[in-house]
């Protein structure tokens, strides 16, 4: 009776998309509010990966988080610029999970998954109000977290893709009701959100330079 009921279990959870949460990548500009996800992300057991000042605050809390530099084996350069964005980063973000191919190729170039992308980009719309220079206005032109969003938002049948600080209520709250699972019409909400901020995002960019 038992396996009969976990054969069901599996079976809805298939046909629902359920995935696990196990790893997140957070990245965020703006910390406020972000505490309250990482503790319950913390009692699920999710792992942590982050790099420069959002992992300094991870740790701050006094949660372990793996350094993005030790995947990538690269350190943050270029003043900052580039950070997240490599192979072994991306690939976990986009890897389809059920593609026999993509398995292989995260096995032999040792890609980890990355279920969870938690992304609140550099604040470019406040930079241009707060009447900042050119060359400030310019380095608040986020690349590698508007890179993450996309990744996550086009793999929303693997990964949750939290794009915005806004967002972190909604995914505490599902946290809360499920743990760390969501199914697929979770993830494609998220996502569309996600096309939404990046969307958004990039019309302010576009503006700025065409004034």
């Amino acid at each position: 009776m038992d396996n009969l009921l976990k054969n069901k279990d599996n079976s809805n959870s298939f046909m629902a998309g359920t995935k696990k949460i196990k790893t997140a990548l957070i990245s965020v500009f703006h910390k406020d509010g972000l505490e309250e996800l990482l503790k319950k992300l913390n009692a699920e057991g999710v792992k942590f990966l982050s790099t420069g000042g959002t992992q300094t605050f991870i740790e701050s809390l006094g949660y372990e988080c793996q350094a993005v530099e030790s995947v990538t084996s690269y350190p943050s350069i270029l003043g900052g610029r580039v950070k997240t964005l490599h192979p072994r980063i991306f690939g976990g973000i986009l890897a389809r999970r059920d593609n026999e191919g993509d398995r292989l190729q995260m096995a032999e170039y040792a890609i980890p998954e990355i279920d969870l992308v938690i992304v609140d980009l550099y604040p470019f719309e406040q930079t241009v109000a707060s009447g900042a220079s050119e060359a400030d206005i310019i380095e608040k032109i986020d690349i590698g977290g508007i890179s993450l969003i996309r990744a996550g938002a086009k793999n929303f049948n693997d990964v949750v893709i939290v794009p915005s600080k806004a967002e972190y209520p909604v995914l505490l709250d599902i946290l809360n009701k499920k743990g760390a699972e969501t199914d697929l019409a979770e993830r494609k909400m998220f996502a569309t959100r996600a096309f939404g901020v990046s969307s958004h995002y990039d019309t302010a960019i576009h503006e700025w330079f065409a004034k």
